[in-house]
């Protein structure tokens, strides 16, 4: 499985003719394809050509003094050897351009998900993606982003409105890639993912800044290191999937069961560490059960809450939190 879209940068020397003789003649011999011109000028000192498949794969090659290839098809034989880069690793006027192209391929595409500007850059690298174009694009479509009995479009107002905050443009190559590049849509699992963009929420609006991906010297990874005023609490995250509806799968079996999943790994190498538990999967019934029983979920500390696509949060702490959640709606 291919990951995010990722630039490929070769230092040799390219031209017109050897574009044509070692990139579009092996993908039209294997695949088909057309050599069409880009349709937004190049950045200056490039030169630059689209490559679009029969299959639907897409490709864009820019040369100057270096050449970049950025592409969700198969990868010819001339570039095999390129180290890849992300949008943030190579030149910024070549990384806007190509970023101009793409938006403007998935506004005429999907316009529905094109008009979420900053959702739309921020996934930009698995949208695009070899594998999971279309299940990204799908699960963003047909299950609102995770949200139960919501509208798509009010699920995607509510990360638009949250990732144009900026609070994580410099992690999105790691954020992004959290929803995954496979053909297939695995809601559950897509769904969890954006548990972890609920909870930075929950932190960033209470005035904590959230950084991803904490590396322990334990080995794990811990979701969130989250700071405010010089002081930081560690952050994990996990997201139960609905009640079945059977009698031993009541919403506080379910929030229990997948906490369990953290607590005999990261959290028991680490047991200060603060677990979200978000149940914005859950519907009003299933939510207003946990809630009103205030259940424990099998570690503390923990912050319990669900989100809604207008913005609001609601929740409880079990244990000792060593966080200010009160401003978002969470109670101590």
């Amino acid at each position: 499985m291919a990951g995010p879209l990722r630039f490929r940068l070769s230092h040799e020397h390219w031209d017109g003719a050897r574009l044509r003789r070692d990139l579009y003649e092996p993908l039209d011999a294997t695949i088909g394809a057309r050599l069409t011109t880009p349709w937004f000028k190049p950045p200056g000192g490039y030169d630059a050509r689209r490559l679009e498949m029969d299959n639907g794969d897409r490709a864009l090659f820019v040369w100057g003094d270096d050449a970049y290839w950025l592409g969700n098809t198969q990868t010819p034989e001339a570039l095999w050897r390129t180290d890849k880069y992300s949008f943030d690793e190579v030149a910024y006027p070549v990384a806007r351009w190509a970023q101009r192209e793409l938006l403007a391929e998935l506004e005429l595409q999907d316009p529905w998900l094109a008009r979420y500007r900053h959702l739309a850059w921020f996934f930009l690298p698995v949208l695009f993606s070899k594998d999971g174009r279309r299940s990204s694009r799908a699960f963003f479509a047909d299950h609102a982003a995770g949200f139960p009995d919501a509208d798509r479009d009010d699920a995607l107002a509510f990360y638009e409105r949250f990732l144009s905050t900026g609070v994580f443009d410099d992690e999105r190559y790691t954020m992004a890639a959290k929803l995954g590049t496979s053909e297939h849509v695995d809601s559950t699992r897509m769904s969890a993912t954006m548990g972890e963009f609920n909870a930075a929420k929950v932190l960033a609006d209470a005035g904590y800044a959230p950084e991803p991906e904490i590396e322990m010297d334990s080995g794990y990874a811990l979701d969130f290191r989250a700071t405010k005023n010089g002081e930081s609490a560690l952050v994990e995250v996990t997201r139960p999937g609905r009640p079945t509806g059977r009698a031993a799968d009541t919403p506080t079996a379910a929030a229990r069961e997948t906490a369990r999943s953290k607590t005999d790994g990261q959290l028991a190498a680490h047991p200060e560490t603060i677990l979200f538990v978000d149940c914005s999967s859950f519907r009003d019934d299933e939510w207003a059960a946990l809630a009103g029983e205030r259940s424990a979920v099998g570690h503390r500390p923990a912050v319990v809450f669900r989100a809604r696509p207008d913005g609001s949060i609601a929740g409880y702490c079990d244990g000792e939190v060593a966080l200010d959640l009160a401003a978002v709606g969470i109670d101590p």
